[in-house]
């Protein structure tokens, strides 16, 4: 038979436990509430209900965590649920089962990564792991919201002290303090917006967060190379004793090409006969098959790289790694810029350099896009301005042709007379 009493302290206090044997306690109050005593001389609080059929029993909590009070108004809540069909254990266990935010980055890394560039997947990877999972990882996905998207975005373009160690052995780096990062804000934004989109693709979520994110201003670094300059970067690598990086920043130069896909650059992409690169879609930012065409000075530093590298290598540029190409040139370009006197210089500005020396040769964008392998015209539309000077030239010639045309004027007794035009 079932025991029914009326649960209170005094109750739970008093109910002993039976050697090698639970049983239940029902409340004469609400239906299906109970304390279960189990033989360890644990008590905790349920409620049975029936569901479609079935005969469910969900735990509450425990006692004396839980007070009786409190357990049956908690119990109270749970029998009006089921009294509308409700199952609430069914929706504890979606809760307990449901896809958390470290899921959804583990998905989001195996699936959608794997598809692009190396070096973005990294970097991804990097931010997903470092920082969103650190700050949600064990969240729902469908506990975000615009607001938590707003607020992390907001810590992120605060940026962090540099550098991230907590006892750096530098002391000029122990001082410096927090370094804004709206960039990084921006691109943090922009993988979560992906990964929330893929998220509704998979029904983990209905509606998107990080949509529309509040975009912060990005001032685009524009460093352009005077002739000048550039004469003092061809002295040093004429005179560098590592021809090898030498060589690479040659090619930068002369082909507006990222430093990555030169340095993994291989013999076989490139046609000398017909002066054509054609970079695998496997080493450009875009993932696309980038075909070029190139200078003589290029196929001139491919042909000396083809007699100075061993023959069946197929690497332009080789690294102290057998069967790998060199894997960076920074010192070599620290060198470079202490001895050229050019400190604020990277080498991705070389790439700009190119850009803005085809426009000053009458390029179009649409050409340059091409040439430096932009899959989006935005992108090309930051060397607009450069054209100002063939713009502002036909404005002059249209300025001249209106101009009035000086008058000659004779000064007499009489005052100026204005000659004929014949005269």
């Amino acid at each position: 038979m079932v025991k029914r009493l009326k649960l209170n302290e005094k109750t739970l206090r008093d109910a002993e436990p039976k050697p090698g044997v639970s049983y239940q306690v029902f409340d004469t109050e609400v239906i299906g509430f109970a304390a279960r005593v189990q033989a360890s001389g644990a008590r905790t609080f349920t409620i049975d209900y029936r569901h479609a059929g079935r005969q469910r029993r969900m735990t509450i909590g425990r006692w004396p965590d839980w007070s009786v009070t409190a357990a049956r108004e908690r119990a109270k809540e749970l029998r009006r649920a089921i009294d509308e069909g409700q199952d609430p254990l069914a929706t504890r266990e979606d809760f307990r089962d449901a896809p958390r935010i470290k899921d959804m980055i583990e998905r989001y890394i195996a699936e959608h990564l794997p598809k692009l560039a190396k070096t973005n997947a990294g970097d991804q990877v990097s931010m997903l792991k470092k920082m969103v999972e650190p700050a949600w990882g064990n969240k729902l996905v469908t506990e975000i919201s615009k607001s938590d998207v707003a607020r992390f975005l907001d810590f992120v373009a605060e940026g962090r002290p540099r550098p991230c160690k907590q006892k750096p052995n530098n002391r000029a780096r122990k001082l410096q303090g927090h370094k804004p990062t709206p960039i990084r804000a921006n691109r943090m934004g922009e993988v979560l917006r992906k990964m929330f989109t893929l998220a509704m693709d998979w029904g983990w979520r209905a509606d998107n967060p990080a949509q529309g994110f509040h975009r912060r201003i990005e001032q685009a670094r524009e460093r352009f190379l005077s002739p000048e300059e550039l004469t003092r970067i061809a002295v040093v690598l004429d005179g560098a004793e590592d021809q090898r990086a030498a060589s690479i920043i040659r090619l930068c130069l002369l082909t507006g090409a990222r430093v990555g896909e030169v340095r993994t650059a291989q013999f076989e992409q490139f046609n000398l006969d017909y002066a054509i690169w054609s970079k695998p879609a496997s080493t450009t930012k875009q993932r696309k098959i980038h075909r070029v065409p190139i200078s003589q000075d290029v196929a001139a530093i491919v042909r000396l790289r083809r007699e100075s590298v061993p023959r069946g290598n197929p690497w332009l540029f080789p690294g102290d790694t057998i069967g790998q190409p060199v894997r960076e040139i920074r010192r070599f370009w620290v060198k470079l810029q202490k001895e050229a006197e050019l400190p604020d210089v990277r080498i991705h500005d070389l790439r700009h350099t190119f850009a803005s020396l085809l426009v000053s040769g009458g390029a179009s964008l649409e050409m340059i896009g091409k040439l430096l392998g932009h899959s989006q015209m935005q992108t090309t539309q930051r060397y607009a301005h450069l054209m100002d000077s063939p713009l502002r030239a036909g404005v002059d010639t249209v300025a001249s042709l209106l101009r009035p045309r000086p008058r000659l004027v004779q000064v007499g007794a009489l005052g100026e007379v204005e000659l004929p035009k014949s005269a």
